[in-house]
């Protein structure tokens, strides 16, 4: 009896999953296809805006609602970008999860900042191959959160997944305009520096103040990318980017053998243990293609070499997707043996404080 009535449940049960899976099928999975690419979710939607700028260069300058968004809105979405970022970060963070956060974010800042200047310093403002402080800095000093937090999940312990929103600080111009301008290499008013982190300030204090803001907010660092990608491409044209050529590349690598390599052996020495999560953070975060803009629109002198150090940067944003979680496993591989040959012991994940939240920031494949 009970077979023949699972034979009739099955049987009323399967035209409609059936129905739900054809349905399914005939829905395109543009996103998913986005997702395969390295900061797909921003670097596509920018090929298409420097596509549509490069073939079709006043498809978007007919006004309106159309040119608010989609060619002059950089301003506003990164804007709002930093609001959402900074509503991400949790002020009760326990010790452990705030001391790695400063850490790595102050290895990532200095050395960007070093190696900017060093090369200034060796080749001008004509950089390396190409390559000026602006995409240098830009680039080196940005990193990846939602790959940080993946290889934090996967070879760290909660304390390593919960520092993702202390490296939040690092997005947006701030830190490249202070590098910029302590160098002498650029002229930035100190309004404009502040104006570049209130945002942030500003969504920091309302996600610590109402969590339910914070989720809302959260929400945002996954929404806004493929319009900040867009709108960034629409500035750009290809011709210009086939003229940066291989210097992309080259800042990819130089990030991640500065702050991915080289954050590892520093990290580790302050840990005193073989750490492969110092390496986690030699990324390039897709919105550091918004940094040259923004950096130019607080010091004009830099809007020459904006398009290029913006397509240089889009380079290294999908080199370091692809190399640094290599990078990383194998460092795994090689700090666990280390550690065992000197008896220290593997990490023990560290319980946080009551009542704190160690998620990660609800970032795009991009960030």
């Amino acid at each position: 009896m009970a077979c023949k009535i699972n034979q009739r449940l099955t049987h009323l049960t399967w035209p409609v999953s059936m129905e739900a899976h054809v349905k399914e099928k005939r829905f395109m999975r543009i996103l998913a296809t986005m997702k395969r690419f390295p900061a797909g979710v921003m670097v596509i939607p920018l090929l298409l805006g420097c596509a549509m700028n490069t073939f079709f260069p006043n498809a978007l300058t007919i006004g309106g609602f159309t040119s608010g968004l989609f060619k002059n809105g950089v301003p506003t979405l990164i804007g709002l970008f930093l609001f959402c970022s900074g509503a991400t970060i949790d002020v009760k963070m326990a010790g452990s999860t705030v001391w790695k956060g400063v850490v790595l974010t102050a290895l990532k800042f200095f050395i960007g900042f070093g190696l900017g200047l060093l090369l200034n310093a060796l080749f001008g403002e004509a950089g390396f191959l190409g390559l000026a402080p602006l995409a240098v800095i830009g680039a080196v000093t940005n990193s990846n959160g939602v790959i940080y937090a993946t290889l934090a999940g996967e070879f760290g312990d909660e304390t390593d997944v919960g520092a993702t929103s202390i490296l939040a600080l690092n997005d947006g111009p701030f830190f490249t305009m202070i590098a910029l301008g302590a160098s002498g290499m650029g002229n930035f008013p100190i309004t404009d520096i502040i104006a570049s982190i209130i945002p942030m300030v500003i969504g920091f204090i309302i996600g610590n103040l109402d969590h339910e803001w914070r989720k809302i907010l959260a929400t945002g660092m996954i929404l806004l990318p493929p319009f900040n990608g867009f709108a960034l491409g629409a500035g750009m044209n290809f011709n210009n980017i086939l003229r940066a050529g291989i210097s992309g590349i080259v800042l990819g690598l130089l990030t991640v053998l500065a702050t991915g390599l080289l954050t590892f052996f520093l990290y580790s020495a302050l840990r005193r243990k073989a750490d492969p999560m110092g390496a986690a953070i030699g990324t390039t975060a897709g919105v550091a293609t918004t940094t040259p803009t923004a950096v130019a629109m607080a010091d004009p002198s830099f809007q020459p070499q904006v398009e290029t150090a913006t397509a240089q940067t889009a380079a290294a944003v999908v080199i370091t997707a692809v190399l640094c979680p290599l990078l990383v496993s194998w460092l795994s591989k090689v700090s666990r043996k280390w550690n065992e040959a000197h008896g220290i012991a593997a990490d023990i994940p560290v319980p946080e404080q009551e009542g704190c939240e160690t998620q990660p920031a609800a970032t795009a494949d991009l960030d």
